[in-house]
């Protein structure tokens, strides 16, 4: 599962702007790579090295089930790191693959799998062309990974179809999109609304010495994401909205218990390819 770097180690600046695919790309490949390290440091132990965890509340796909029985299935991950989900659905009995953008990443995916025994392959690539044949896979999934960092979305789910097998199963967790009318602040001042929901400028992370796009995450509704699943063909089953826990204590970005209990931080979409 990945999540915004929220890197501190480098001056920037934001703005919200339109930004390009390939300036999408060429900001957070490099950006994963400089904050893995950091990433999997503090966050490890969280996730699991053979964990999988849909989000900041810590519920995990054990408990949603939302991929279904994954014994004897062709399972991918997009946006993988260092492929803890794809390592839970091997040890399940599923055949899995990760795939990301950050080289750091799959680095640290290769050394998860030499202490746990359990090997996941992994491939650098992009959501929005995938390195696999047609009708490759009975399930794709992405914990909180490459889809909210992608410009040409339509080009990622195109994408997850082609390498779907018909029937296959969709499941996909992102930040909630009514978190992006709030603050990205984990405090009581992250509570109030301070821009419009229906703005869906991405967000964008500029290094302040050289004025190169560092970091972007894309923003789109509700409705948005219930209208790219079914123009692709897909018919939605769930969409859950994980509460916070009420003895959960963990901080993580703009993630905390404070905002938690009133309001949700993460949707995890499941849906099936109609054959």
């Amino acid at each position: 599962m990945e999540q915004t770097p929220n890197s501190s180690d480098r001056p920037v600046h934001a703005e919200r702007r339109p930004v390009t695919e390939k300036e999408s790309r060429r900001a957070n490949g490099p950006d994963w790579d400089r904050y893995a390290d950091e990433y999997q440091a503090t966050h490890g132990a969280f996730l699991g090295d053979a964990g999988f965890v849909w989000g900041p509340e810590g519920i995990t796909e054990a408990e949603l089930g939302l991929l279904g029985d994954v014994g004897g299935k062709d399972v991918l991950e997009l946006g993988s790191g260092a492929c803890q989900c794809s390592r839970w659905v091997a040890t399940k009995g599923g055949r899995a693959i990760g795939l990301d953008l950050s080289y750091r990443q799959l680095q640290h995916s290769h050394r998860l799998d030499l202490e746990t025994g359990v090997e996941v392959p992994a491939v650098q690539g992009t959501a929005t062309n995938l390195p696999f044949r047609d009708a490759t896979f009975d399930i794709v999934f992405c914990s909180f990974g490459a889809l909210q960092f992608v410009a040409d979305i339509e080009d990622a789910i195109a994408e997850t179809v082609r390498v779907l097998r018909p029937g296959g199963r969709f499941a996909f967790s992102i930040t909630h999109p009514t978190r992006w009318m709030f603050p990205d602040d984990p405090g009581e001042d992250g509570l109030v609304a301070s821009q419009s929901y229906w703005d869906r400028t991405p967000y964008v992370e500029v290094d302040a010495e050289t004025g190169i796009v560092s970091y972007v995450e894309h923003h789109r509704t509700l409705g948005d994401w219930v209208r790219l699943l079914a123009d692709a063909g897909f018919a939605l089953t769930d969409l859950a909205e994980p509460e916070w826990p009420r003895d959960h204590d963990r901080v993580w970005g703009g993630w905390s218990r404070t905002r938690g209990l009133l309001t949700p931080g993460t949707a995890i979409f499941g849906a099936n390819l109609l054959a």
